[in-house]
């Protein structure tokens, strides 16, 4: 969600800075602010909406080697100056990812000792108390020890302390990555943002304190300084720029096959190399898939996936239900946590729960060293590179990859796949990044201006067919702002269908062959009330009719992998919608990245 960082060092602290929070623009935010020191001064820069905002009021001539920043998305308190960040009260100025839990209890504390409070915040607050407390013990790190039994939530603190030349940091439950540069540090809650400087970087874990100086970071934990492993981020910083493409999201959605390909190489080699990259399946009689958004949807396609091919029943949860439900799991039981970023807080305490009631856990994610990965049992990674649009494509279609990599080796392991039927789905996967290709090249502008004025779209379809649309209107929402919602084809007839009028889009999936006749019947019951439908079928299920108004026909492949052809004309209508109404692709308002917080 909201994006921090951190520079001490050689250069200007104020063109350091900013440039970071530009490179965490992608992340979701609604203000943003940079603390400076100069001459032992602390100067802040406030303002609401974009970074070329804040530019405007950036004094560049001032001279400082130190400072922090911050990306907001309101949480605590209206969007202002005076709930943005950074927030100084007393000697402590700072920036804060997370959410403070007991805040109004913190802040009645703090009333009690005379302190004015400004905005709405539990930021102020927890800086209001941090300077309480340092004011008695006058030494910061004993500070940062104590609240770790105070306050009560989530936080990546950075922080400037009043006549002092360090800069400091530390977390609970919020990531913070601390980076070692040439006679300059950083600190950051995202890789991307220290890129352009230095790919070496520490992972700070929970109540860890770093100290850092523009020659050397130091990292305590419980008073002691401890030895990290410094971690070297492979990624070229030029993969992250728009190579030509109007916007990152178009990129992504043309970057798949390749990527496709690339994990494919990785796990399908051969049947063993598949079999060893994966855990041992046969031990467990049912599987949990836990995730949030569009790792949630694909969850529902891994379900459909697994219960196929691997007779293991599936129960697919949405992350912030599944942790306070009444859990029914055993030691035959596998917990399954999808998340992109692998710091989605919902997922990470589901996981979290999993482990203390020593239940086997296994993550799909993305990024390297990232929370979820660090503490499930075993991780998969899906490799999708760094993606910088909020409305996630490449990552989605890349954890249904996955998904269809558990599902084959559950069959396989299960003795319910053989040697002859693994060689025969191989050829699909093989063919499979051509068949993403052309999809990708495929012109939908057409069909995107007959439906993009349009205030209500439907989704519908079957079985995986369903989950996919899930995901499809998500889609559309997400960056083109139109309502839209999916429905199982069969429950439309159950009150939805009242809402079908002339010329109301309608978007059905057909590529399930053994509900196609059924989902085929659902599309004309809306066809028949001057629903626009737009068909999205698989060729060998193709049929000549008077129930659709636009057909996209995609290329047969085998049920394992359907999902990954069929989601991208998805995609690209989302995207082709959303451009022609003019909206902000890449960054969709009030939406975040990456969710850290409950």
């Amino acid at each position: 969600m909201c994006g921090i960082i951190g520079y001490i060092g050689k250069n200007n602290a104020l063109k350091v800075i900013t440039d970071g929070l530009k490179q965490l623009e992608y992340r979701g935010y609604d203000s943003a602010g940079i603390a400076i020191k100069n001459n032992n001064e602390i100067k802040i820069f406030k303002s609401v909406g974009k970074i070329k905002e804040l530019e405007k009021k950036i004094d560049y001539t001032i001279q400082s080697d130190i400072g922090i920043g911050h990306t907001r998305w309101a949480t605590h308190g209206s969007v202002n100056i005076t709930n943005s960040h950074p927030h100084k009260v007393g000697s402590i100025t700072l920036v804060h990812n997370g959410i403070i839990e007991n805040y109004e209890q913190l802040k009645q504390e703090l009333i009690k000792k005379n302190y004015q409070l400004k905005s709405d915040t539990d930021t102020e607050i927890a800086c209001g108390y941090i300077d309480y407390l340092y004011q008695k013990d006058k030494n910061i790190i004993t500070t940062l020890n104590k609240i770790k039994d105070i306050f009560k939530g989530s936080y990546a603190f950075a922080i400037l302390v009043d006549n002092d030349n360090y800069l400091y940091a530390t977390r609970k439950d919020s990531p913070l990555i601390i980076a070692k540069g040439e006679n300059e540090n950083y600190l950051a809650s995202d890789v991307p943002a220290i890129l352009k400087y230095t790919n070496q970087y520490y992972l700070l874990d929970n109540y860890e304190i770093a100290i850092l100086e523009k020659d050397n970071i130091k990292i305590l934990k419980d008073n002691k300084e401890i030895k990290k492993e410094l971690l070297t981020f492979n990624y070229n910083i030029e993969t992250s720029l728009k190579n030509g493409y109007d916007h990152f999201m178009l990129k992504e959605i043309n970057e798949q096959d390749k990527l496709v390909e690339s994990l494919i190489n990785i796990y399908l080699q051969d049947k063993k190399t598949l079999l060893n990259k994966m855990p041992d399946f046969k031990k467990y009689n049912q599987i949990h898939i836990v995730a949030c958004g569009s790792a949630y949807h694909a969850g529902l396609v891994g379900k459909y996936l697994i219960e196929k091919y691997a007779n293991t029943k599936v129960y697919v949860e949405v992350a912030s239900e599944y942790r306070y439900n009444k859990l029914f799991f055993d030691k035959k039981t596998l917990v399954i946590i999808i998340s992109q970023s692998g710091e989605t807080a919902d997922s990470l305490a589901s996981l979290r729960i999993a482990k203390e009631n020593k239940i086997d856990t296994l993550a799909i994610v993305n990024v390297y060293g990232s929370s979820i990965a660090r503490e499930a049992s075993k991780t998969l990674y899906i490799n999708a590179g760094c993606e910088i649009a909020v409305a996630t494509t490449k990552a989605y279609t890349l954890q249904l990859l996955m998904l269809s990599f558990i599902a084959l080796a559950m069959g396989i392991q299960k003795e319910l796949i053989d040697d002859s039927s693994f060689e025969d789905i191989k050829k699909y996967y093989t063919k499979l990044p051509q068949l993403m290709h052309n999809e990708i090249k495929r012109d939908l502008k057409n069909i995107a201006k007959n439906i993009y004025k349009k205030n209500n779209i439907f989704f519908i379809g079957r079985g995986i067919d369903y989950a996919l649309s899930l995901e499809g209107s998500l889609k559309l929402k997400e960056i083109s702002y139109i309502h839209s919602e999916a429905y199982p084809a069969g429950e439309l007839k159950h009150g939805t269908i009242s809402l079908i009028e002339k010329n109301t889009p309608v978007i059905a999936i057909v590529t399930d062959e053994n509900i196609y006749e059924k989902t085929i019947s659902n599309i004309k019951e809306v066809a028949s009330r001057g629903a626009y439908v737009i068909l999205i079928i698989s060729k060998h299920l193709d049929k000549d009719g008077d129930f659709y108004n636009e057909k996209i026909v995609i290329e047969n492949t085998n049920s394992l992998i359907n999902s990954l052809t069929a989601i991208i004309p998805l995609q690209l209508l989302a995207y082709n919608i959303a451009l022609l109404k003019g909206c902000d692709i890449d960054k969709p308002r009030n939406l975040a990245k990456s969710v850290t917080v409950e």
